[in-house]
């Protein structure tokens, strides 16, 4: 199990999170948005939702949203926030599960994870949701290429946590997906002063 990321784990980390008064801003992920503006809004799934910034941005820009988590504590205070929010909430379905053994029973249109780190190997983690996207559909998975002083707050990750653009596209078969991004960026939380090491990666299923 990757670095002890179960159940117990990210209850915990939202708890804290939560009293240190992170994530008030529900802004999304600057890479959202720029990946996603050419599609036809559809099916999405939001895989590691965690405040649900970026399920409640596609919801509001007209995508069907199931946001997934392992957490009650944080999907509890996002469905809070869509509300508030006013944007679309009756658009997203919060689910509780684990994404590790979880099976959709559908496929979607866009699948998306943003930072997320499952009770599994990451890139393992990223081929079982590239295989939920719909013929035709999306994967967009942003992640981080963990280097020394990465501000992320969950300690230094093991090896398997760790991603290159490189190693993701690796596991997308090229006679099924047509690799549209795959870059690596350094941006800076200006909220926190630290920078984060970004592997953005965009892909088409081919129908």
């Amino acid at each position: 199990m990757t670095q002890g990321f179960d159940k117990d784990y990210w209850e915990s980390h939202w708890r804290q999170a939560n009293e240190r008064g992170a994530g008030r801003q529900l802004a999304p992920n600057p890479y959202l948005a720029r990946e996603t503006s050419g599609l036809v809004p559809g099916t999405a799934l939001d895989a590691g939702c965690g405040e649900g910034a970026e399920a409640i941005w596609l919801a509001a820009e007209g995508w069907q949203v199931t946001a997934a988590d392992i957490s009650a504590e944080v999907l509890s205070r996002a469905s809070e926030r869509a509300v508030k929010a006013g944007s679309a909430p009756e658009r997203v379905r919060w689910l509780e599960t684990d994404l590790s053994v979880w099976k959709p029973g559908e496929r979607f249109d866009l699948v998306t994870t943003h930072y997320a780190h499952p009770a599994m190997p990451q890139l393992a983690f990223y081929e079982r949701i590239s295989d939920w996207v719909a013929p035709g559909g999306t994967l967009l998975i942003v992640g981080h290429l963990h280097t020394p002083g990465h501000g992320h707050g969950h300690g230094h990750p093991p090896e398997e946590a760790s991603v290159t653009a490189a190693s993701v596209t690796a596991g997308l078969d090229a006679a099924r997906w047509d690799v549209v991004t795959a870059e690596e960026h350094v941006r800076t939380l200006t909220n926190r002063a630290v920078q984060l090491h970004d592997v953005v990666v965009r892909a088409t299923r081919r129908p």
